[in-house]
């Protein structure tokens, strides 16, 4: 008998291991693992630096209590109604508008500290820097509205609609945050440093002023009213307004009467065109 018929036949080999089941989406994985990095990683700057989140969350305040208290006597609302309702939700709009400085800033600082030219260098994915960027900011705004919702209900603001209109027109809000994140991200990456972001907002203070956020287009001269109510930030307060049940100022202009329409158009129109932008910048960026 041979030595082959002894052993028998030689057994079959081992089938190749499968494929972990995670590999398949490796690259999505990894994908949102760095977004959150990102994002953990300014987050935690707020925890570091306490003082900085003080003022970002008590600057609305003190802007409640300063046109509510102080100008509120002397402003008057078309059409009648009580200025402070009137005022919130466009200091609403406001605080998610004025925001987008603060992102600037903060992307400024990391391209010119070699931050950002530290993480186009590491295997990580192009997006995640802005989307980790802009999800650290969106949970900043949600901040921001809660504490500045508090504030407005302490001075007797009410929202008249329904917990689902209120719901979604503090979704509008969110949504305009979402928008000029990206437009943030762009500045901050397109201006050389952070004093120079800093300077942005002797651009950002009057774009936010000239809208229906304070003052009602109407009571403005022709040619400045008809800007601010083509301002993006005058549709959406124009239709937070409509949804909490507060006092709008219609000038019966087309862009007035259809503010919740406006509200979701611009936002998407914003994000269409900076967050390319944006993506389309780092990626440009000398290592």
């Amino acid at each position: 008998m041979t030595a082959y018929e002894l052993r028998g036949p030689a057994p079959a080999p081992a089938p190749a291991p499968a494929p972990a089941p995670g590999r398949k989406r490796s690259r999505a994985y990894w994908v949102v693992a760095d977004c959150w990095n990102v994002a953990r990683r300014s987050l935690t700057h707020y925890r570091r630096q306490p003082l900085a989140i003080v003022w970002q969350l008590g600057f609305p305040i003190l802007s409640v209590l300063l046109y509510g208290y102080v100008f509120g006597s002397a402003m008057k609302v078309p059409g009648g109604g009580d200025y402070r309702e009137f005022l919130m939700p466009g200091m609403f709009a406001t605080t998610m508008t004025m925001g987008f400085m603060g992102t600037a800033i903060v992307v400024a600082t990391d391209a010119g500290k070699g931050v950002v030219d530290r993480f186009r260098s590491m295997p990580m994915a192009p997006s995640a820097v802005a989307a980790g960027r802009g999800t650290a900011d969106l949970v900043v705004a949600c901040a921001e509205l809660a504490i500045l919702a508090a504030t407005a209900l302490a001075i007797g603001w009410r929202a008249g609609g329904s917990p689902v209109e209120a719901v979604g027109a503090f979704g509008l809000l969110l949504l305009l945050r979402f928008s000029l994140i990206w437009v943030g991200v762009w500045l901050g990456l397109m201006v050389p440093n952070a004093e120079a972001a800093g300077g942005l907002y002797a651009v950002a203070f009057p774009v936010t002023m000239i809208s229906s956020a304070l003052v009602a287009p109407s009571l403005m001269p022709g040619w400045l009213g008809t800007v601010a109510a083509w301002n993006p930030i005058s549709s959406t307060a124009t239709a937070t307004r409509q949804l909490f049940g507060n006092p709008v100022a219609d000038g019966g202009t087309w862009i007035e009467q259809h503010a919740l329409l406006m509200a979701v158009v611009w936002p998407l129109v914003i994000t269409l065109v900076f967050l390319p932008l944006a993506v389309h910048r780092f990626q440009r960026l000398s290592r």
